[in-house]
């Protein structure tokens, strides 16, 4: 199948991550390169000026790293590190030179997404920078990370980015144009799917396995990525990173690949695994300003508008949120029952002088609410 015959389907997005490999960045393994990454610059670029979000997992620190040592044909994990740490920073100073505003890099692993302090906080950091403007870089904290902290690879660690993040849309750049029927590097008769409904086992089949001769090489993990964001209400693109016509069809809003599409929207997702999924270890109640502003403006709740908090609850957890002891809605605190008490009622730039620290604007906020 031809590129403008694959070229058909219309998606749309708001908030997306794209996952970049080494593959593309370093395409020989040895050091930076900008050749494969200029169209995907463009599209970001062209996409930020639409007033879309973006954030970006990208490969990459260890290829850029590798030909400042001397190591051997299989270095080892202590080597491994060691590039990592020489190719971050290198790798940065090649997407930096790349755009004309600011970024910014997130170096994860496990371990972060596990903590739940570490996890808000992630949360809140991505939030802000994309409320600035400022390009997210994330990449796994390879010169620290040991097996057991490891994602093991940046497809699955696109996803979880993704959900952190609040995207609605994942796109995971490949060397291929996404997923095929049979192996088109040994099929000339491969057929790509342009669109996915299910990850199923049958789809899942398709990626190869021990013994298989249809596996492509790499695309379990993509699927896996892209059944984990699927079922969060993320839809999912595996797409061809090599190729400029990928990111011109994905500017126009084309699928120039698969799209992986979720059963439910991401706000719908988000919204049954808040009512569904977690209980509530609290409430807090809320004034009429605050029921507006939640109501009408779509907003945060601030803790200028907290009248009262009942429960034993952590930062993080999910708690209800009534007005004169009806259940207006659920979602996610970013304080404590104790902090949230010494702080309600004032305004966000007291907050500091309260608790000692400067912490969040927000109690809830608007990403992590649902009315009901």
């Amino acid at each position: 199948m031809s590129q403008a015959e694959a070229v058909v389907t219309k998606f749309n997005w708001q908030r997306a991550v794209i996952k970049v490999g080494s593959a593309l960045i370093a395409p020989d393994g040895a050091g930076c390169r900008t050749e494969y990454l200029l169209a995907l610059a463009q599209f970001i670029n062209a996409s930020r000026r639409q007033g879309k979000e973006l954030v970006l997992v990208s490969s990459g620190a260890v290829a850029a790293g590798r030909n400042a040592m001397s190591a051997e044909q299989k270095p080892t994990l202590a080597q491994k590190q060691a590039m990592a740490a020489v190719g971050q920073t290198r790798m940065m100073a090649n997407w930096a030179r790349l755009f004309d505003f600011p970024t910014a890099q997130i170096l994860l692993t496990h371990g972060d997404i596990r903590d739940r302090d570490r996890y808000l906080n992630i949360k809140s950091t991505i939030r802000e920078l994309l409320a600035h403007q400022i390009l997210p870089i994330v990449n796994e904290n390879d010169s620290v990370a040991t097996e057991e902290l490891k994602f093991g690879d940046n497809d699955n660690l696109g996803a979880l980015v993704a959900l952190v993040a609040d995207a609605d849309t994942l796109i995971i750049c490949t060397d291929v144009d996404g997923l095929y029927d049979a192996d088109p590097r040994s099929n000339p008769q491969a057929r790509l799917l342009t669109s996915v409904e299910s990850v199923s086992k049958e789809i899942m089949a398709l990626a190869g396995g021990s013994g298989s001769s249809v596996g492509t090489g790499g695309m379990q993990t993509k699927l896996q990525a892209a059944q984990k964001a699927s079922a969060n209400g993320i839809q999912t693109l595996i797409v061809n990173g090599y190729k400029a016509a990928s990111f011109d069809a994905l500017s126009k809003g084309l699928v120039p690949g698969t799209l992986f599409s979720p059963a439910l929207s991401r706000s719908g997702a988000k919204k049954q695994w808040l009512r569904h999924s977690l209980k509530a270890k609290g409430k807090i109640h809320i004034d009429a300003g605050a029921k507006q502003a939640l109501v009408q403006r779509g907003a945060s709740l601030l803790p200028v508008g907290v009248s009262s908090v009942e429960g034993q609850f952590a930062a993080g957890d999910a708690v209800e949120v009534c007005f004169e002891n009806d259940l207006l809605a659920i979602g996610l605190s970013l304080f404590s029952a104790s902090e949230l008490s010494k702080i309600k009622g004032l305004q966000s730039q007291q907050l500091e002088t309260v608790l000692g620290y400067a912490g969040h604007e927000e109690v809830v906020h608007r990403d992590d609410l649902v009315l009901l």
